[in-house]
């Protein structure tokens, strides 16, 4: 095995010519990767002037010289684009998106944390905290059986957190 089993980064070996080659390599790497940073995950070209150490997540059907790379990280550097394939478990900040994506293993999804709310298989289950929202009262016509239903459906979201009294 000539480098790590996750990553790959580079492996030095006893008698070794130019092993500042390999440790440089597995710099970059790690730099790009701990708590990495993607600038976008929608583009499916590079973009026309990167900025050394900038990363990207390629979207499908990667065209140039991002070509036969979906889904991996494109690491600019000095030397040109490097490729870093992911992995489960890879999370990386996505700048124009404002929240994490990670990589399940064969996909990325989207984070659950988000600015505006949590969310769960994209689709937003939780929003900004509200205003409480009071128990119904007055009414001309006491409906004791909808009151009820109303005060343990507000009990409910008020134990879970969701709403405030």
């Amino acid at each position: 095995m000539d480098g790590t089993p996750r990553w790959a980064l580079p492996f030095l070996f006893a008698g070794q010519a130019q092993k500042e080659m390999f440790h440089n390599e597995a710099l970059v790497r790690i730099d790009a990767l701990v708590h990495g940073v993607a600038q976008s995950a929608d583009l499916a070209s590079p973009p026309v002037a990167p900025e050394i150490g900038q990363c990207w997540i390629v979207a499908d059907g990667a065209t140039g010289a991002w070509d036969g790379n979906d889904g991996a990280v494109a690491l600019w550097t000095d030397g040109g684009w490097r490729f870093i394939a992911a992995k489960a478990g890879l999370r990386l900040l996505v700048v124009d998106r404002d929240h994490a994506l990670h990589h399940d293993g064969s996909a990325w999804r989207g984070g659950a944390e988000r600015s505006d709310g949590l969310y769960i298989d994209d689709v937003k289950v939780v929003g900004v905290r509200q205003p409480g929202i009071s128990a119904p009262t007055g009414g001309v016509t006491i409906d004791s059986e909808a009151r009820n239903s109303i005060a343990l459906i507000l009990a409910a979201l008020r134990a879970h957190g969701l709403i405030l009294s």
